[in-house]
């Protein structure tokens, strides 16, 4: 079964890769392939078998004429038939090696369309084109935990009505609503409980970057087919009764044991992880909280994982099998009826399933959760499985529930990190610290055997001879379960650093020491109190709640020693595909069992992992890349040695742009010092990111058209970056590219924020026709009319970022003959309350014959401009993903 579903997850991973979905002709191939693996495979097998069944006679004929044993007049066989041994030898390799690929091939094809059978269902259900941005009144109930955070609450809505007459055969039934409190307080949302929302609403969209995870997947996998808002709160209509079912009563649970512990440590400042120990929700753990366990990598025990699971399966199975021995049934003990063991068994997996419903049913808990269940159910049927074949159950059985798991870096880690555990545990004898057994330690003396020994010194000698013994035994047991330990934790923390090092462009040095001491705590410790607060009632929960949060404070103290140290994080960037691979090997290398040929060969596998960040583009060229951070402006320029970032897209009044794509996107790209970072102006949507860069990024120069008393120039001041007020003129050159500033004018900044945004040009200098890009903010008409007359041909840009987002106070007519683009790269949010870009003014680039790229549609633009010559490649048109929709507006 290891070989039929690890190929059953390759077919469903690679499924997740597809730009599409299969056609009449693809299933009929997939059919095909399926039907000619499983018959060479069964080929294979019958012949395999049937040569087991006649090989023992030619094995001893050929052995007999090795021995000169065979006839006389055989000579010529003599010298035939060891060549027939090596050709029946190699074929008989060969047919078990093709049937085991076929095997393999077989259960890819089946995975593969396993996968596409329910993505195509699930595509299938859809919110109409036309109603979206429409008001729509929809009844139903909340269906699980809402997320809270600065007024506004997101929850999952599962819809039992549409108020809309035309409703469609096939529509969404559940949808990602946000409340925003505003002229009144947000309400209690209480899963199950039924509501009349009005609501406006769009299909699932996610912003589109290279290189980072696609949000567009994630509700896929949680079945949301639309999100929106809830448009009028006042009109929301809370309606009688509850909704039903056992999920509502598992979420309704969760929000009483969310809302007890928000009671008791309200305020606190590690709340966030009591509620994420307790209920698996994380929507609280703090930016500070994040920052800090992420750079100590010890973030995955703020997740309900196995470790946890395990915990309370093992305490659960141990209390279920000590009642049961002292059980008795009609005179009889209960363990003559069924043992005590089995009985253990059936409490554990029990317990691990109502403590995975509590946490959510997420991907490391399911994990946990099948194996459990796989070897309790092999340990009741008497039959004896190996651990890799119950980690290959629990693999199979994850994807058939969620196929889309795959995309989540919590399906890698997990199954990696156990993998990993299995491959240095399975066969290693255990250490020990000398040669004598535990239980036989004496000290012998000479005058113990002495008639005239006194008795009460010979028992002295005894007993202490007994606690020396003891002693020993305790530290043997306590060494073995700490090298056991820092072997397991030694194995963990190279296997996961690859994917720590894809998913999060960072590998935490100080992660085995700070696991070494916060794993012991948070488990042993911290985990315990937290389910004892949910076991037992208010108001003695308060007191294991308290608990549990000092726990968290002191260690929260010893993780920053841990963080402050310089070396604490390194920073790398995302490797590719064969850097993984090959760094994978090196683990698999590494930690394979002594005496495994060239051991010391794996360290230098993971030198392409370790290798610094690709270069920029050649000297005299640059690359810029207009990121899709929504509705906002941030554009990454880039030279051979230097690196401009312009914008940084909305914060946290909006979206969190800047944390959530800016930031790692610059740490995916090998980007941890901007030689500049430019604000053309305080709106939000490109000023609001600003401070999430100046918290992780080193910045050198700090560009900005803000007020002195903005606090983003005292931020800047304190990373130690120079403060420049933007202004015209202003002219550098980099790796033979030069900047100049256009706009604005030196001098106090006294009209409207758009007035005095700041515009760059960036051009090309090697010989040859040169290659510009113009980087135009929000200016409007009136700065484009005097920049016109000032010097029309230093306009001149094949790249233009437009100008105010397609807005129809600007891109004149005279200010795009003077720039004359070839490109014009749109930063838009999907379905924006501006409507940008306006109609008129995207009709007026698309009569002028310009590529056309839009963040709403093509995802981020990523420029290649060299002198007379440019590369434009959208997200949309290499990167693309089947769930992704179509354009309604297709980019010219």
């Amino acid at each position: 079964m290891r070989a039929v579903w690890g190929g059953f997850a390759l077919g469903v991973l690679f499924l997740q890769w597809q730009a599409a979905l299969p056609g009449r002709d693809g299933w009929f191939l997939l059919v095909v392939a399926t039907l000619a693996a499983v018959s060479w495979a069964a080929l294979t097998a019958r012949a395999l078998a049937g040569a087991a069944g006649c090989g023992c006679g030619r094995h001893n004929d050929l052995h007999d004429v090795s021995l000169g044993r065979g006839r006389p007049d055989d000579a010529g066989a003599c010298c035939a038939r060891p060549l027939a041994g090596r050709y029946y030898g190699c074929r008989r390799r060969w047919r078990r090696w093709s049937g085991w690929l076929a095997v393999w091939l077989a259960a890819a094809c089946i995975g593969f369309g396993y996968a596409a059978y329910r993505a195509q269902l699930r595509l299938a259900v859809a919110l109409p084109a036309a109603w979206e941005k429409r008001d729509i009144d929809v009844t139903g109930y909340v269906a699980g935990l809402p997320s809270y955070a600065e007024g506004r609450a997101r929850f999952l809505f599962a819809v039992q009505s549409w108020g809309t007459p035309d409703a469609g055969a096939v529509l969404p039934r559940t949808i990602q609503l946000t409340w925003v409190a505003r002229d009144a307080p947000l309400p209690p949302l209480v899963p199950g409980a039924r509501w009349c929302l009005p609501v406006r609403l769009k299909r699932p969209h996610g912003e589109r970057n290279f290189g980072l995870r696609d949000a567009e997947a994630a509700l896929l996998a949680r079945g949301v087919r639309a999100t929106g808002y809830v448009s009028e709160p006042l009109r929301a209509l809370r309606l009688p009764g509850e909704a039903g079912g056992i999920g509502t009563a598992i979420e309704r649970w969760r929000a009483a044991v969310r809302a007890r512990i928000d009671a008791v440590l309200a305020g606190k400042p590690h709340r966030g992880i009591v509620v994420a120990l307790a209920t698996g929700a994380q929507d609280a753990v703090s930016a500070a909280d994040w920052r800090l366990l992420r750079n100590t990598g010890t973030s995955h025990l703020v997740a309900i994982s196995g470790l946890h699971l395990a915990f309370v399966a093992g305490l659960a199975g141990w209390a279920a099998g000590a009642l049961w021995r002292r059980a008795r049934w009609r005179g009889i003990d209960a363990p003559l009826i069924v043992p005590a063991q089995k009985v253990a068994v059936a409490g554990a997996v029990c317990a691990a399933a109502v403590h995975a419903a509590l946490a959510g049913f997420n991907v490391p808990v399911q994990r946990a959760l099948w194996m459990l269940a796989v070897a309790a159910a092999a340990l009741l049927t008497g039959r004896n499985v190996a651990r890799s074949q119950v980690l290959a159950w629990a693999l199979g059985l994850v994807l058939i529930r969620d196929p889309w798991a795959v995309t989540a870096a919590g399906f890698w880690l997990s199954f990696c990190a156990v993998a990993a555990i299995l491959f240095v545990v399975t066969g290693a004898p255990g250490a020990r610290w000398d040669n004598r057994p535990d239980d036989v330690a004496e000290l012998v003396y000479p005058a113990d055997d002495a008639p005239d020994a006194p008795p009460d010194a010979a028992r002295k000698r005894r007993f202490l001879a007994g606690l020396a013994g003891a002693a020993r035994g305790l530290v043997n047991r306590l060494m073995s379960r700490l090298t056991g330990g820092a072997r397991v934790q030694w194995a963990v923390t190279i296997a996961l650093a690859p994917l720590t090092a894809y998913w999060f462009a960072q590998i935490p040095l100080v992660g085995p020491f700070a696991n070494a001491l916060a794993i012991p705590i948070v488990s042993a410790l911290v985990t315990p109190a937290v389910l004892v607060s949910v076991a037992i009632a208010p108001p003695l929960d308060a007191f294991a709640l308290r608990a549990a949060h000092a726990l968290l404070e002191v260690l929260a103290v010893v993780l920053g020693r841990f963080e402050s140290v310089p070396w604490a994080v390194l920073r790398l960037p995302q490797p590719h595909a064969w850097t993984l691979a090959c760094a994978a090997l090196g683990v698999a290398w590494r930690l394979a069992p002594r005496g495994w040929p060239l051991r010391w060969i794996a360290p230098f596998m993971w030198l392409p992992l370790l290798a610094p960040a690709p270069a920029g583009p050649p000297s005299g060229t640059f690359r810029l890349t207009a990121l899709d951070i929504g509705q906002g402006t941030s554009v990454l320029v880039q030279t051979a040695r230097h690196a401009l970032l312009f914008d940084a897209g909305p914060g946290p009044e909006s979206t969190h742009a800047g944390e959530r794509i800016v930031v790692p996107y610059l740490h995916a790209h090998g980007v941890e010092r901007l030689d500049m970072l430019i604000v053309s102006h305080d709106d939000s949507d490109h000023s609001g990111g600003v401070q999430a860069v100046l918290d992780e990024i080193a910045v050198n120069q700090f560009v900005a058209a803000i007020r002195p008393e903005h606090p983003l120039l005292t931020s800047a001041r304190r990373t130690g970056a120079q403060v420049v007020q933007c202004a015209a003129g202003q002219r550098w050159r980099w790796d033979g590219v030069d900047f100049e500033m256009l706009w604005p004018d030196a001098g106090p900044l006294v009209h409207k924020p758009n007035a005095h945004s700041c515009v760059l040009r960036v051009s090309t200098t090697a010989p040859g026709e040169p290659s510009a890009a113009l980087l135009a903010a929000d200016i409007e008409a009136a700065a484009e009319r005097t920049l016109v007359s000032r010097a029309p041909d230093r306009l001149r840009a094949q790249v233009l970022v437009v100008p105010h987002h397609g807005s129809r106070t600007s891109s004149t007519e005279p200010f795009l003959d003077s720039v004359w683009p070839l490109v014009a790269i749109f930063q838009v949010g999907y379905l924006n309350r501006f409507h940008h870009p306006h109609p008129g003014v995207y009709a007026r680039y698309a009569m002028r014959d310009i590529v056309l790229a839009r963040s709403d549609i093509d995802g981020a633009v990523r420029v290649e401009a060299r002198p007379g010559d440019l590369a434009v490649e959208r997200f949309i048109d290499t990167q693309r993903r089947y769930w992704m929709d179509a354009p309604d507006v297709e980019p010219i």
